[in-house]
């Protein structure tokens, strides 16, 4: 009660905050939003802010345009900001992250310094609940030494659901696990044909927390025709490769390994890497890095970057013996739809009248009870032999109604005083 009595205090004094979705006037303030935020302090961060805003700079009005009518791309970019007085105090940009729409992922949130950046932040995330309906579970990626940000999303109910770490093999040390031959004779090419393998391997490769959040399906491991094509120009244009594989078991007729690795051409970026192995063949670790790392030799020499999670204690435990970096650590949190449940207001009892609501309850009329018998076929129950037994002694059968419970038998009879004084 204390918290949302803080939460209405909060919000009473941003009533003049308009909501709204991103315009074209608005990449300027974002911009300046960008480089207040928290991953602009690091010269990597920087960096990426830079090409993010040059991107949408770029691409605004085509994404705008596919935003009206439905295809793979609409929720490319959905942002929404904070206006008070013409002066932008926040933005938010969330998307999908399976195919379904059943869970949504808030990529960032942008904050004005100075501002009630706690109650800006929340008015801003609550929009997103309560305008995105299709949405069953939020999830979020965060740096666990933003303290800032911790606090924001966890007085708008999201909770720790597992960690992330992200990793660097230096060029030398990839260069040293090329020399190794990897042991795969069941190494294939990924297609859309292989999307429901994948799937099976995803669904074994975490914990069933973690995949009821996610909530992914076969459709989310195909590529439709646009998306192939979106990816093929943007390949081109970006100098970048992708290279994509799974090791299959014959035996058990399922993927095992899976591994997805973006080579960088013009030798400026560090190449990335996704690998997902079975918990039951953690030995395929040391193989897939060293076919990683094979494949990166016909590249300019770069780092190799790729994340682990921490229910897949293997995987971090192998790259920390081989000497790779820890580059980054973050937290993925996760809010449930619940949570708008638990937040919305109680039902007032005062004004139900609950008199009348119990005399409403009352049967209209006395009950009538039925004949039933649970005795076993060919047998005749208590009741029966009761009711036998007044039809010889009277000759014609009363209007006698016999029924039985667990604990006894209870007989109601429909003779009047007359006639039981005469069988007397």
């Amino acid at each position: 009660m204390a918290a949302r009595t803080k939460m209405n205090s909060l919000l009473s004094q941003n009533l003049g905050v308009v909501i709204r979705p991103v315009q074209y006037r608005d990449l300027d303030g974002i911009e300046r939003l960008t480089n207040e935020s928290f991953a602009a302090l690091t010269p990597k961060g920087e960096t990426d802010c830079i090409k993010q805003m040059q991107w949408l700079r770029r691409w605004y009005g085509l994404l705008k345009c596919l935003s009206w009518f439905p295809n793979p791309l609409k929720y490319r970019f959905c942002g929404y900001v904070a206006e008070q007085a013409r002066i932008l105090l926040g933005m938010v940009q969330v998307s999908p992250f399976n195919r379904t729409g059943s869970t949504w992922r808030v990529d960032k949130v942008l904050l004005q310094r100075g501002s009630d950046r706690l109650g800006i932040g929340s008015q801003l995330l609550r929009y997103c609940f309560e305008s995105v309906l299709e949405a069953r579970t939020w999830i979020l990626e965060v740096n666990i030494n933003d303290a800032d940000a911790l606090a924001l999303y966890r007085r708008n109910g999201f909770q720790r659901l597992a960690e992330i770490t992200y990793w660097e093999i230096n060029p030398q040390l990839l260069a040293d696990l090329a020399q190794s031959e990897p042991d795969l004779p069941n190494l294939l090419p990924v297609s859309n044909a292989d999307a429901q393998l994948l799937y099976q391997l995803d669904t074994a490769s975490m914990p069933p927390l973690v995949r009821q959040v996610f909530d992914r399906q076969t459709c989310d491991f195909k590529t439709g025709l646009l998306e192939g094509l979106a990816d093929a120009v943007k390949q081109w244009r970006n100098k970048t490769e992708v290279v994509s594989g799974y090791v299959f078991e014959p035996q058990r007729k399922a993927a095992i390994g899976y591994f997805q690795i973006k080579l960088d051409r013009k030798g400026q970026e560090p190449h990335v890497a996704t690998l997902t192995v079975h918990p039951a063949y953690t030995w395929l670790y040391p193989e897939l890095l060293s076919q990683l790392a094979r494949i990166a030799q016909d590249f300019p020499q770069q780092g190799l970057h790729l994340a682990s999670a921490d229910y897949l204690p293997e995987g971090e435990e192998y790259l920390e013996r081989i000497g790779a970096s820890r580059v980054e650590h973050t937290l993925i949190m996760s809010r449930s739809v619940w949570h708008k449940v638990r937040e919305s207001k109680f039902v007032s009892l005062e004004g139900i009248q609950l008199p009348e609501v119990l005399q409403g309850l009352q049967p209209a009329r006395k009950p009538i009870p039925g004949g039933m018998s649970w005795g076993q076929e060919g047998k005749h129950s208590l009741p029966e032999r009761i009711v036998k037994k007044n039809m010889k002694k009277n000759n014609t059968p009363k209007d006698s109604v016999a029924f039985f419970s667990n604990n006894g038998s209870v007989e109601v009879s429909g003779q009047s005083e007359s006639d039981t004084e005469q069988e007397k």
